[in-house]
């Protein structure tokens, strides 16, 4: 029977001094006293749920520690860097003389490191008895590791966690491996001396992104927008009580090749026989099997273990709102209240409150001319503008928005749809579904038409027109089944060359792009007849 073995192992002090000793003295490097984190979104992610296996942004770790620094050349070990630290970019101040040499050790201390670092090395097997709880001590050696953990003692071989009873190893003896993410720096001082230095690094595995909610007025002229801002850790290394920001906007960045965490495999035990058919376990799916045993351990634990493949999701707010400032040509948003950013966790702080906000709802759908259109529903847009007239006035990061309509005082989601970055003053239009009571059809009226004034009458800043450059006369039919008149906006896309030429509705540019607007009655229609022709035409010449 084979079975998943999750549990971590005792580890005996002695093994997480990791290195062996040599002639240059090792100091460690004090745990954190202040830190910082700055984190910038992945570049090209799109606004969707962050996963905390792929995170595609980074962060700028700024850690704050004391260390005391023997005479002459010494190694500083500081312990408990993020696991995507990117080693190159490590800037360390405060110390005599500058950094000689810098190391990352990134291999990284874990149930599967632990048992591979110790074949063929003495440990000792503590088996308990269920009945009356006395543990025996057997010494012998691990001879195997790949399916199955195997045990040598005096007694025979055997395979771990076969015997029926509860029971793991103890080691006492140096491995090479450490207890965390380590990034170790080679330096020269003239005199003893204990300082406090400042390191600054880049490390991969973060990201943010915006998530924001609208909730539309019953007479859909104004809605109440809120904001929050997600940070996910991807790292096996938690920051706590962090100044925290995060950046919007795209940072010029080539990609960066990092040495990949560790994602250290499951031990399994190998037992035969292998069942019977009167004995086979129910089928539960690794993942889900991982996910229970690190939820169960992440409540025992009050910290979560370095490099714990999975933990459980936890989200929290910080009351206060976010703080935005300008970053050269980006936008930093501070959080006002020191924030915890943890490892494998996504957590939430606030970006924005606004309510009463006036908004516009328009309908709408892209129209090709000179081809037949089925009928379709068009899309609701709410439109505003981002300014204090109109209760904003601050740049709004690009992220998922989510619309609601109340009903019965109770809002409820009607769509989900990405926003994009918004400038102060900038249009702001977000995408609240579409709408089957209001459609669409486009068909060809005619094939060509006479170019006569008085067959369909020209636009403005069109004096003649040639029959042969001209196309075919389209005909847009609007119906509305709602109780209530709408706007309706219908955006043409021409191809190169072409441009509208006689319409009995004037188009007006909007977004490059000549756009009917009009308002369709309640439980009534409109229609739109419009010719184009390709672009040689004689144009009104300015005075």
């Amino acid at each position: 029977m084979r079975s998943l073995l999750r549990a971590w192992l005792p580890v005996s002090a002695a093994l997480l001094g990791s290195n062996p000793a040599s002639a240059i003295e090792t100091a460690r490097a004090s745990t954190i006293s202040d830190v910082a984190v700055t984190i910038y979104r992945a570049p090209y992610a799109q606004p969707n749920s962050l996963d905390l296996n792929g995170l595609g942004g980074f962060a700028l770790v700024t850690e704050t520690r004391t260390v005391s620094i023997p005479q002459g050349e010494s190694l500083i070990r500081f312990e408990g860097v993020a696991d995507g630290i990117e080693p190159q970019s490590a800037i360390i101040t405060g110390l005599p003389e500058g950094v000689l040499e810098k190391n990352h050790d990134a291999h990284v201390l874990s149930p599967a490191a632990l048992v591979t670092a110790t074949l063929g090395r003495q440990v000792w097997l503590l088996r308990t008895n269920r009945k009356t709880g006395k543990a025996t001590r057997v010494s012998g050696t691990l001879v195997a590791d790949n399916d199955g953990v195997l045990f040598k003692s005096a007694e025979g071989i055997e395979a771990l966690r076969c015997s029926g009873l509860p029971e793991t190893f103890r080691f006492e003896s140096a491995t090479g491996v450490n207890a965390t993410p380590t990034l170790s720096a080679l330096v020269r001082s003239p005199t003893p001396m204990t300082v406090k230095v400042r390191l600054s690094y880049l490390a991969q595995g973060f990201d943010w992104q915006a998530t924001y909610s609208a909730i539309l007025s019953p007479d859909s002229k104004t809605m109440d927008l809120g904001a929050w801002v997600t940070l996910a850790n991807g790292n096996g290394v938690s920051f706590n009580d962090a100044h925290t920001q995060v950046v919007a906007g795209r940072l010029n960045r080539t990609t960066a090749e990092v040495e990949p965490v560790e994602e250290s495999p499951e031990i399994v035990a190998g037992c035969w026989p292998r069942g019977t058919t009167s004995d086979i376990p129910p089928v539960v799916a690794p993942n889900e099997l991982q996910e229970a045993v690190m939820v169960t351990a992440m409540r025992k634990d009050a910290a979560p273990a370095p490099m714990m493949a999975r933990a459980s999701f936890e989200a929290k707010a910080v009351g206060n709102l976010v703080q935005e400032e300008q970053l050269g040509d980006l936008k930093l948003y501070r959080v006002p209240e020191r924030t915890s950013v943890t490892s494998r966790q996504i957590k939430q702080v606030r970006l924005l409150d606004r309510t009463n906000i006036p908004v516009e709802l328009i309908y709408t759908a892209d129209i090709t001319p000179n081809v037949y259109n089925e009928t379709q529903p068009l899309n609701k847009i709410l439109r505003t503008r981002n300014d204090e007239a109109h209760h904003l006035g601050l740049p709004l990061p690009s992220g998922r928005v989510s619309a609601f309509y109340e009903h019965d005082g109770v809002p409820l989601v009607v769509s989900e749809a990405p926003l994009r970055d918004t400038a102060v003053k900038e249009e702001v239009e977000i995408n609240a579904g579409e709408s089957p009571d209001v459609q669409v059809t486009t068909v060809i009226e005619r094939i060509q038409v006479d170019p006569a004034p008085k067959e369909l009458p020209l636009i403005p800043g069109v004096v003649n027109v040639r029959s042969s450059d001209l196309q075919n006369l389209n005909r847009i039919e609007i119906t509305n089944a709602r109780p209530t008149a709408v706007t309706v906006e219908l955006p043409l896309h021409l191809p190169d060359g072409t441009n509208v030429v006689r319409a009995d509705h004037i188009p007006k540019t909007r977004n490059g792009l000549p756009t009917f607007r009009l308002t369709v009655p309640a439980q009534g229609s409109a229609t739109i007849l419009f010719q184009t022709a390709r672009s040689t035409y004689t144009p009104v010449r300015p005075r």
